[in-house]
């Protein structure tokens, strides 16, 4: 179905230019309207079937998604963050300076999205980057969650390490 439209998308664009020396100004605002109305179109569909690929990838009984932000007014430089789930790699990310901008700004990052079973797990984060008085630090932390028979979504909070406890913390959202 995508191919379809992405078909009948490119060859109106195409078609658009050879018909656009034969057709009047009333005629090509008319193909222009029809050209936008494809791409909205495409864009429409394009969002549905990332909605759909989503459920069919992780049905909501065994869907785990982990979401990730940053404390308010933390001024530390974080460089990468990776989330191990039962001792396996689950995620890693390398943060560039506008998505490190946009976590400080209180902005939240849907870092994974997968499956698991119902029961105990183990969730791992390690983070790692530069305080503000230039040194390198890592820091981990361990958390035992309980996975139901409903979707389960969980927050990493990451704080500057050292700061009167765990840097990481992680809850229920």
């Amino acid at each position: 179905m995508w191919r379809v439209v992405r078909s009948m998308f490119f060859a109106a664009l195409l078609v658009a230019p050879v018909q656009a020396e034969e057709m009047s100004g009333d005629d090509i605002r008319s193909l222009d309207g029809q050209v936008q109305e494809i791409k909205s179109d495409v864009l429409n569909i394009a969002a549905e079937l990332n909605t759909l690929e989503e459920r069919l990838l992780y049905p909501s009984g065994t869907q785990l998604a982990v979401f990730l932000s940053i404390a308010e007014n933390e001024d530390f430089r974080l460089d990468a963050v990776q989330v191990q789930i039962n001792g396996e790699l689950a995620t890693h990310h390398i943060y560039s300076f506008k998505e490190l901008e946009a976590l400080q700004k209180g902005g939240v990052q849907k870092i994974y999205t997968g499956n698991i079973t119902t029961g105990g797990h183990e969730l791992s984060v390690t983070m790692s980057g530069k305080l503000k008085n230039g040194d390198d630090f890592s820091e981990t932390g361990s958390f035992k969650f309980a996975k139901g028979v409903k979707p389960k979504a969980l927050g990493i909070t990451l704080a500057r390490p050292g700061s009167g406890g765990n840097g990481i913390r992680i809850g229920d959202w």
